[in-house]
């Protein structure tokens, strides 16, 4: 649990008001996101630890578990609940009526989460990182950077709520390339998985969205490296950790702005009323040591255009 708080909302409300936070990631993992988000509150004139409360439930990985700490979490009674991802926002509109501001889902229309962006007519509100293209652009610097490309490997969570899977495939069919699919739950499957890619002959692979995924960056970063394979990433902490390269939606940047989405609703905005906000922030992040380790050489053209590069 960490406490963050608002003057201004406290005096309004004539009470602490108390929220929460739901991930499926472990708290270490999330934490340069949970500094970002931190940083949106005190751009809005919050200081920690004086007048509201976040009770932080971490499902450590393990997706079984939200249930569990959405009900938790439901029975104290919170004025607002903030979901890390697809399936603690499933969880938590579950377990609850609560408001709740989600920050890191697909298409929350698809998903069930809302009617529209703009009303979305029930508890959730909050922000996507859903952009159509996504998947295709990712593929596409794939290719640029290997130009030979023609098998490319994908990890997904079958526990996951998400839609990326299918838009992965959509992509890699109007590119020309063979989408091999790869279920990965556990560490034994990540072993395996890595082991498959080696074996079908697939040039690279892209990592796709799981609280499991991020909780375990090191480990995957190092099979990575064994097995010298080029990976795609879709958020950049896994660049910092090792990690090759990553095309995604700037996810400090959305726990950052979800801030004034938690503030309006501590003022009395109705999430149903609240529209959720699309991403309009976007990186190119590229690891030059990660690729001298696996013998890769990142063209020119594609360095050119990285918003971050680390040697």
């Amino acid at each position: 649990m960490f406490a963050l708080c608002s003057s201004a909302a406290a005096q309004q409300a004539g009470k602490i008001p108390r929220n929460g936070f739901l991930s499926t990631a472990s708290l270490g993992s999330l934490s340069p996101r949970l500094d970002a988000f931190r940083q949106g509150l005190r751009d809005l004139g919050y200081f920690e630890g004086k007048d509201i409360l976040i009770h932080h439930r971490s499902a450590e990985g393990n997706i079984n578990r939200l249930p569990e700490l959405a009900a938790e979490l439901a029975r104290l009674n919170l004025d607002c609940i903030v979901t890390a991802g697809e399936n603690p926002t499933a969880a938590a509109k579950q377990a609850t009526s609560i408001p709740i501001v989600t920050i890191t889902v697909g298409d929350p229309i698809v998903l069930g989460f809302a009617a529209s962006l703009a009303r979305p007519g029930g508890n959730i509100t909050g922000l996507t990182t859903f952009s159509a293209d996504l998947a295709s652009k990712r593929l596409e610097l794939l290719k640029e950077t290997i130009p030979r490309l023609s098998r490319v490997a994908t990890f997904f969570d079958g526990r996951s709520v998400t839609t990326e899977s299918k838009e992965r495939e959509e992509a890699g069919r109007l590119l020309k390339l063979q989408i091999i699919s790869l279920d990965v739950r556990t560490l034994s499957d990540l072993e395996n998985a890595f082991s498959s890619i080696a074996k079908s002959h697939a040039e690279t692979f892209v990592m796709g969205t799981s609280g499991f995924f991020n909780t375990h960056q090191k480990r995957i970063v190092e099979l990575a490296a064994k097995y010298r394979l080029p990976g795609m990433y879709i958020e950049q902490e896994f660049i910092l950790a090792g990690g090759l390269m990553t095309y995604a939606t700037s996810i400090p940047d959305l726990y950052r702005r979800s801030a004034t989405s938690v503030d309006k609703i501590l003022r009395g905005a109705k999430p149903a009323e609240l529209p959720i906000e699309q991403p309009t922030k976007f990186e190119l992040a590229i690891n030059l040591k990660a690729a001298k380790q696996i013998g890769l050489r990142i063209p020119p053209n594609v360095l050119a255009r990285a918003d971050r590069v680390i040697k």
